[in-house]
Formats: C-alpha cells, sequence, structure tokens
C-alpha cells in the first residue's frame, strides 16, 4: 500500500467514524426529550412523595421547611422546564410539577 492509499483509507475512516458519532448523539437525544414528556406523574399515593412530603403546589405546602420561592423549577434535582411537569433524580421515572416542592430541595448552584 502506498503512502497516498493509507491517508485516503484513513480518511474515510474519519468520516465515517465522525457521522456514526453525530449520528449516535442525535439518535441518543430525540427520545430522551420525547420520554420526559410520557413519563407518569408522581401523585400523593406514590410512597417517596410521602415520605419526602411533596405537594403538586409549593405555594399550598405547610411544612416548616419549606422556604418561600423554593419549588422544583429552581430545585437541583430537577431537570425539566420552568413550567409543566419534568424528571427529577428524586423521583425516577415520573415527572414532577414545575411548581410542585418536596424535603428535599436543593437550590441549584448559581
Amino acid at each position: 500500500m502506498s503512502h497516498d492509499e493509507n491517508n485516503e483509507s484513513r480518511r474515510r475512516f474519519l468520516k465515517v467514524a465522525a457521522g456514526t458519532t453525530a449520528a449516535a448523539l442525535v439518535m441518543g437525544g430525540l427520545p430522551r426529550f420525547a420520554r420526559a414528556a410520557d413519563l407518569p406523574h408522581v401523585t400523593d399515593a406514590d410512597p417517596t412523595a410521602k415520605a419526602l412530603g411533596y405537594v403538586e403546589d409549593a405555594s399550598k405546602t405547610t411544612n416548616p421547611k419549606h422556604k418561600a420561592g423554593d419549588a422544583c423549577a429552581n430545585c437541583q434535582f430537577y431537570s425539566g422546564g420552568p413550567t409543566g411537569y419534568g424528571p427529577c433524580a428524586l423521583f425516577p421515572g415520573k415527572s414532577v410539577n414545575a411548581k410542585g416542592w418536596c424535603v428535599s430541595h436543593s437550590p441549584k448552584a448559581g
């Protein structure tokens, strides 16, 4: 094999590898966004919700640990949008209300 053939083979390999990597990143990201909308909402009957004192509306909690302004939307465990429902690391496989709150609330950094 000549030097030119080696370079051409290497270029072809790098192009295929870059294309495959890009496709994998795009395809890997799409289901994550689709799944977030499909997650079932946490209910009051959920054992984890009961244990963490989760409420759908933070303004209605009577828990003394709640501080004004605390809500799932500004918690480090919540990865959804500022409104609606989104995933929470404390409730795997379920979504919580952005306006909700629980005793494990931890403000996002910065």
